[in-house]
């Protein structure tokens, strides 16, 4: 019987809302790390956001040029933009500058050729300037201003090697006045004092540089005079200028000798007054010295040295007199061993150095050297050496004071300690993730293996086997009473049975417990619990990179069996670590094999490969044993796609090019999109709606190639075979912008591009422009019930696809549509399901508003009719009328109201239930969560009632047991009536 057609229309038309995440499954199935990335020392500091209140933000601009501000009370995020980067959250980021504007409730910030100001409560941009040239540095200047106006701002850039000073006006970001520095200078900093501006430059002398102090008037830019620094043997790089004071009272400008034995100082408008103060040695060479003071110009000119050693650190403070400009020592702190951090606090003309290690906080005044505080470290658990820290100090009573410290460990974890005792703790070391794979947990020897060994042993070993087997069993049996009650209790209670806590992995019954290995760009490697909320179950540092590199990974493969995990970086490097445990089973550093593009995961008769591509494409040789069953698919040195086949030569495999394609005169490659390695097809055909059926063209050697050509402003898609070479299909769309993201995907017999494009290709439409999204299907013939030029044939070749001589390829006939999108879709990917029954959901990120929307399969099928309402078999087939614009629904959000930020790709994985696929979105955050596709056909939702249905059968089973007496009482009695 069919069903009525006003009631599967009715049902069609619900359907974007029935695919959506359940309401009671929000916020408690997914999970989201909400990060900001590594704060940077000169850009991180607590600031006061309401000047009537006496609560503060901790800010900070991060490694990954995303500012934000952190609540110290409870370490969530209260703001946050990403200031820097591309779409996909890749980093070539220039440096950033972010300062405080004292008594307002401001933030400024300046990264690239961007000055911007910022509501330091809300996050609010106050305005915004572009400028020639990249900024060098920046700097509030401090001057008195009418009904506390937005003070003036200093901005400091580099342009064509040429050093450019310019004065904002605090209430715009307009220019006031500009100043050029001498040609060839290197910009350095900028710092003021009352009346004057000092801008710092290093001039190239010899094989070093002299530094160059440049006087300006504040009020019209004029230079007032300037004086060089004779520093050329001790200065080679701008690293070596350890500090320019700025907006204090007496500022410097300070360096040490390469031997790090001394320090040289410059009260800056003291001309050739260079100071030499003899800095102190530790056991073991000195290697980093600091230097400390306050940012406030009515604080107090002191300063603190801080020196490093390997295994232990001091510091030394010093005191400035303003007039005379002299430097004398006031007091030291000793030595202590191991690692430790110095941070700056001012309040008013008081100055506090808060000095912390791995064992204790000690708190000290600038003025001398008696200890206001010192409480003991306890942490939650290791973080590793302490790298960095700022520090708020609050004076409660005369001789009491509270400090907070915001830590950076060597484990890239940021730790406030309130008054020496952990508040809470962040993993920024998980952000600017690179790359991602789902592993699963391994599986413990199963019962059903145990007995079939048991079963072709002898009698009396078995016996002897299951004794021991049921007496070691005895030592999980308190643990399985224990949770025995929680068990019945999750079974009958509404709700999902919580997971187990971390350290204990272990599978669960629907395949939702797995493990994330990501790897980030500063060379950390972490795993993660899905059936946990994500919870970072360990990582590890395998390579040592240096602060401002990039660890470039290319891929990373999982072998489940075995229980471990290889990740390869592009010099050659890999990693093979214990998917549980993160211990490394295998290493080869960076330079000891040759450099990799890419790596690929291919099946040989001796297990699966972890195949690295090399730079030209080559694999090199293989061992005859490892001959890889499949064609392989590589980007050539000259960006042309080849094929490549192994012949097998003596001993070895030896790779042989079987074909090449090169795209059209002036197009370079853009992407090579293949079918995911786990593509499941439940059925090879479509039915339709009077029975019969288009068969897919279901060709598993098949490759989208993007191509694109900046001088005429096209992209073209060419669908190839990988075994033949041959061109499938090929579109080419025009007045393409190039700078706008292009991303597709293929899967199935399906395949999608997004682009901003003037025209949309094949449809009604013909003069629109914007973001669109192009989906197409691929059929073994345009004629239903009709298999194509290759009929029944159980086998076929690429190479030889008919029993004619030299015939063409069977070429797939392919249903295309066009839908205009309302923002760029920055990467694309595709649910999994264990069986490939459930349909197929489209993953796109929206890079502009943070955000992942899932579009279901329905919503993008081609065969949409145009310009008509649907015929009655057409809508039991699903169809609906197209229509050209394709919103985006708020309930398709997977991520919901959270802005995921940084997205550089999403990775999917399928649970043992049909219905279930789980995402990981990796980038600068981490997000994860399970979406149903076809809704949860296959799992009892929170929302059903267990416990009625529990009562229902309870009080069907007291009934029964009520009643059966009385009924076989009554049977009895009525033969005894009869009778």
């Amino acid at each position: 019987m069919r069903l009525p057609t006003n009631l599967l229309c009715l049902a069609l038309s619900i359907l974007p809302g029935t695919l959506a995440v359940y309401a009671d499954d929000a916020y408690h199935i997914d999970y989201h790390h909400q990060l900001l990335g590594i704060p940077q020392p000169h850009t991180t500091f607590f600031h006061r956001p309401r000047q009537h209140d006496k609560a503060t933000l901790l800010y900070t601009l991060s490694d990954l040029s995303v500012l934000g501000a952190i609540n110290p009370g409870t370490g969530e995020v209260v703001w946050r933009h990403v200031l820097a980067g591309d779409s996909d959250g890749n980093a070539s980021i220039p440096p950033g500058f972010l300062r405080p504007v004292e008594g307002q409730s401001c933030v400024i910030s300046a990264i690239g050729n961007r000055v911007d100001t910022w509501d330091a409560m809300s996050g609010r941009a106050n305005w915004g300037s572009v400028f020639e040239g990249s900024v060098r540095d920046l700097e509030v200047l401090d001057m008195p201003t009418v009904d506390d106006q937005m003070p003036d701002v200093l901005a400091l850039f580099e342009d064509n090697h040429k050093g450019i000073m310019r004065k904002l006006w605090g209430f715009n970001g307009g220019v006031a006045w500009e100043y050029h520095a001498e040609s060839h200078d290197i910009p350095l900093q900028v710092s003021t004092v009352a009346g004057s501006v000092f801008l710092v430059t290093l001039h190239t002398s010899g094989a070093g540089y002299d530094i160059r102090v440049t006087t300006l008037d504040p009020i019209n830019g004029k230079k007032r005079n300037e004086y060089k620094l004779s520093s050329h043997l001790d200065v080679s790089h701008p690293k070596d200028v350890l500090f320019v004071g700025a907006n204090s009272a007496a500022p410097i400008v300070a360096w040490t000798d390469q031997a790090k034995k001394s320090l040289k100082i410059n009260v800056l408008g003291k001309p050739k007054d260079i100071q030499t103060l003899a800095l102190k040695q530790l056991d073991g060479d000195v290697l980093r010295v600091t230097l400390h003071a306050p940012h406030l110009a009515q604080s107090l000119p002191h300063f603190l040295v801080y020196t490093e050693s390997a295994g232990s650190n001091a510091a030394e403070v010093y005191h400035i007199d303003p007039k005379s400009g002299s430097i004398k020592k006031a007091y030291e702190l000793p030595e202590v061993s191991g690692s430790g951090t110095v941070s700056t606090s001012s309040q008013n003309a008081n100055v506090y150095f808060t000095r912390q290690t791995e064992d204790e906080v000690i708190l000290v005044s600038s003025v001398s050297h008696g200890i206001l505080g010192r409480w003991p470290v306890k942490t939650e658990k290791p973080h590793g050496a302490l790298i960095h820290s700022v520090a708020e100090v609050v004076k409660r009573t005369e001789d009491t004071y509270a400090v907070r410290s915001a830590v950076i460990t060597s484990e890239e974890d940021w730790v406030l300690i309130r008054n020496g005792v952990e508040a809470w703790s962040r993993p920024e070391g998980l952000s600017g993730a690179a790359a991602g794979q789902w592993a699963e947990i391994p599986e413990e020897e199963t019962l059903a293996k145990v007995l079939e060994a048991e079963a072709h042993s002898n009698p009396v070993s078995a016996y002897i086997h299951r004794v021991k087997r049921h007496i070691n069993d005895l030592q999980y049996l308190p643990a399985y009473l224990q949770q025995l009650p929680l068990r019945i209790l999750s079974s009958i209670l509404p709700g999902e049975a919580k997971s187990q806590s971390l350290g204990a992995l272990l599978r669960d019954n629907f395949g939702f417990n797995k493990l994330a290995i990501v790897a980030t760009q500063r060379g950390r490697v972490y795993a993660l619990d899905a059936g946990n909320r994500g919870g970072i179950v360990w990582s590890l540092k395998p390579f040592d990179t240096l602060p401002g590199e990039q660890w470039f990974v290319r891929g990373i493969a999982v072998d489940n069996s075995n229980g471990v995990a290889t990740i390869i970086g592009s010099e050659g490097e890999f990693v093979t670590i214990q998917i549980t445990t993160g211990e490394i089973v295998e290493i080869s550093a960076p330079g000891k094999l040759p450099p990799v593009t890419a790596g690929v995961v291919v099946d040989s008769p001796s297990g699966r490969l972890f195949l690295p591509i090399g730079l030209d494409g080559n694999t090199g040789k293989l061992p005859a044993a490892k001959l890889p069953k499949d064609n392989l698919v590589v980007l050539g040195a000259n960006g042309e796609v080849r094929g490549l086949r192994y012949e097998i030569k003596g001993d070895d495999a030896v790779p042989v090019i079987s074909w090449t394609f090169k795209p059209a005169l002036g197009q370079r490659i853009l992407n090579i999109a293949s079918r995911p390695a786990h593509d499941p097809v439940a059925s090879i055909g479509k039915v339709l709606g009077d029975r019969t059926v288009l068969y897919k063209y279901l060709n598993p050697n098949v490759v989208l190639v993007t191509a694109v050509a900046e001088a005429a402003s096209t992209a073209s898609f060419y669908l190839l075979d990988t075994v033949s070479g041959d061109i499938l299909y090929s579109i080419t769309h025009e007045g393409v912008d190039i700078d706008q993201p292009i991303s597709s995907l293929l899967t199935e017999n399906w395949f999608v591009y997004s682009l901003w494009s003037d025209t949309i290709a094949m449809s009604p439409i013909q003069s629109s422009k914007g973001y669109q999204i192009i989906v197409s299907e691929m059929f073994e013939s345009e004629i239903p019930n009709d298999r194509g030029p290759l009929g029944p044939a159980v086998n076929a070749s690429s190479l030889d696809p008919s029993e004619i001589p030299n015939a063409e390829p069977a070429i797939p006939f392919i249903v295309t549509q066009s839908f205009i999108i309302p923002e760029a879709i920055s990467h694309m990917s595709v649910t999994e399901t264990r069986q490939g029954i459930t349909t197929r959901e489209l993953l796109c990120t929206l890079a502009s508003s943070n955000s992942i929307i899932g579009i279901p399969r329905a919503i993008l099928d081609p065969r949409r009719p145009v310009g008509r309402d649907p015929t009655p078999k057409e809508q039991e087939e699903g169809l609906f009328r197209y229509q050209p614009f394709l919103d985006f629904d708020p309930k398709l959000i997977i991520t919901h109201n959270r802005e995921v930020i940084g997205v550089k790709n999403v990775i999917t994985s399928p649970a043992l239930l049909e219905s279930t696929s789980l995402v990981l979105a990796y980038g600068i955050d981490i997000f994860g969560t399970r979406v149903t596709p076809s809704a949860a056909f296959d799992i009892l939702g929170k929302a059903f009632n267990k416990l009625s249905l529990v009562a229902t059968v309870a009080a069907l089973a007291v009934g029964v047991f009520v009643l059966a007496p009385m009924v076989r009482r009554k049977q009895i009695n009525g033969r005894w009536i009869v009778a």
